[in-house]
């Protein structure tokens, strides 16, 4: 069996730039142990508003930067950034838009009021990854997603990019973490997010109120693995996830995380091979 040699992590949530939780401390952790286990890997984040750029010595990737993205009829403009955690030897990429991100916080504003275009940011960030990723030239054999905001990601690979070298041959992982969303999607939310390639029977599952758990069965529907994060996520998701057949990683206490999520791209890389 081939092994996995390349792991591209898409995110939500890195510490130090963001403050410790459950999904930075893995968008930290995990990262590094799988780079110190051999495999080559890429980090993406969203740049949330209140990531400090000079603290953190963010800076643009000038030759990455410049396209735009086209969601609802309105074009956005991608902004790529890039930061290093030297004590891990990595480099974090970041997701940046003037609308979507900039001065702005994560999911809710400083009220706790979930932003209304959170369903169009998660449209752009996932585009805005996978666009970048093509501009390095660089094939990922594993795309290991974290969080809600990652959801499109594996329906965008298998669909949309399918014929993209970058991605002919990725297998994805979608990791379930305890960190619903309130505030469902605008019903245009399937019309939105189409690219050349996605069927409306594909979005099909996406039916009003789009919400939490309606996202990430989607994201379950195209994805090649499952990974349980938390110890506590939603139990439809869950249990959704158990019937789909698809490798499903239970949950691991943080010091046997990275081995066991090791071991487990290796199984989700080589399903088609054990099934021939």
């Amino acid at each position: 069996m081939t092994k996995a040699n390349k792991v591209l992590f898409i995110t939500q949530e890195i510490t130090p730039y963001l403050p410790e939780t459950e999904m930075s401390l893995a968008g930290r952790n995990l990262p590094q142990a799988i780079q110190e286990r051999g495999r080559e890997i890429r980090t993406f984040m969203p740049k949330w508003g209140n990531i400090n750029e000079r603290r953190n010595q963010l800076h643009e990737v000038i030759r990455l930067s410049g396209m735009n993205l086209i969601i609802d009829d309105t074009d956005h403009p991608l902004i790529i950034k890039v930061a290093s955690i030297q004590s891990a030897r990595m480099q974090v990429y970041f997701i940046d838009n003037d609308d979507y991100f900039q001065n702005r916080l994560q999911v809710a504003d400083e009220n706790g009021v979930e932003y209304e275009d959170n369903d169009a940011r998660t449209i752009f960030y996932a585009r805005g990854v996978l666009e970048t990723v093509k501009k390095l030239r660089w094939c990922p054999d594993i795309i290991h997603c974290h969080g809600w905001m990652t959801a499109l990601v594996a329906l965008y690979i298998k669909k949309a990019y399918r014929d993209e070298p970058s991605f002919r041959n990725s297998k994805v992982i979608f990791s379930l973490y305890g960190d619903e969303f309130k505030t469902a999607f605008h019903a245009d939310y399937p019309t939105k997010l189409m690219l050349k390639g996605i069927a409306k029977k594909d979005v099909a599952s996406l039916k009003a109120p789009i919400d939490y758990t309606t996202l990430c069965k989607l994201a379950i529907d195209f994805s090649d693995g499952v990974v349980q994060q938390s110890a506590q996520v939603n139990e439809e998701v869950l249990a959704y996830a158990r019937q789909s057949g698809k490798p499903l990683l239970e949950y691991q206490a943080p010091e046997l995380f990275a081995d066991a999520c090791n071991a487990f791209y290796d199984e989700v890389w080589g399903g088609d091979e054990e099934e021939e």
